[in-house]
């Protein structure tokens, strides 16, 4: 079982913590983790690219010369690949890049992401990040405090100051425990998480 130091927003170690193996210390797969990542950018792509066939563009209707005699070669149309204005050789057209993970293999690929942040020493966990208003200067001091820049911040429900005090904060961005995923925790260098979040992210997929 992992134990891991908890901050306090001072950046001053004020215990520590066991972390749940069935979360944080999983064999990571590394196949699952590109197919998850692999998956949600292809679910985020519109898929609205869109270009004229020969049979969609406007005219062409006639054969613009006679099939022989002309010292031309033979033309069917004015609206052929070959010609200005002509339509598109295997145009692109709309289409649904996504597809579907299993419910087991997305939980799989965030267990080994977030294993493999408590192995590099990535991961963070604070006893509670809490302000009393919201001030973007009170968050860029406890980030300061840790020695971190670039994070992600799994906060608790319902912590709606830390939330938005993070918010103009270049490189660093705040997740619930229900919206983490395993881009964000690859993306981003170091994971920062509330006692709160741990516990309930251990009780929802250990």
């Amino acid at each position: 079982m992992a134990n891991v130091s908890v901050y306090n927003i001072e950046g001053k170690e004020v215990g520590t913590m066991d972390l749940n193996d069935a979360v944080f210390g999983v064999e990571v797969n590394e196949h699952l983790v590109h197919m998850a990542v692999v998956s949600q950018l292809a679910n985020k792509r519109q898929g609205t690219q869109k270009a004229k066939t020969r049979s969609e563009v406007s005219g062409g209707g006639r054969k613009p010369w006679r099939q022989k005699g002309t010292g031309h070669a033979r033309q069917g149309s004015t609206r052929s690949p070959q010609w200005t204005g002509g339509g598109v050789v295997f145009a692109p057209t709309p289409r649904d890049y996504s597809f579907k993970l299993n419910k087991k293999e997305k939980r799989a690929a965030l267990k080994s992401v977030l294993t493999s942040k408590v192995a590099e020493n990535k991961f963070i966990v604070v006893d509670e990040i809490n302000f009393d208003e919201v001030k973007t200067k009170n968050f860029q001091n406890v980030l300061n405090n840790l020695e971190v820049s670039k994070a992600l911040v799994v906060l608790e429900d319902g912590n709606t100051n830390a939330e938005i005090s993070a918010r103009n904060i270049a490189d660093v961005k705040t997740a619930h425990t229900n919206t983490i995923n395993v881009f964000d925790v690859l993306k981003y260098n170091t994971v920062i998480v509330t006692k709160a979040a741990v516990a309930t992210i251990e009780e929802v997929y250990a």
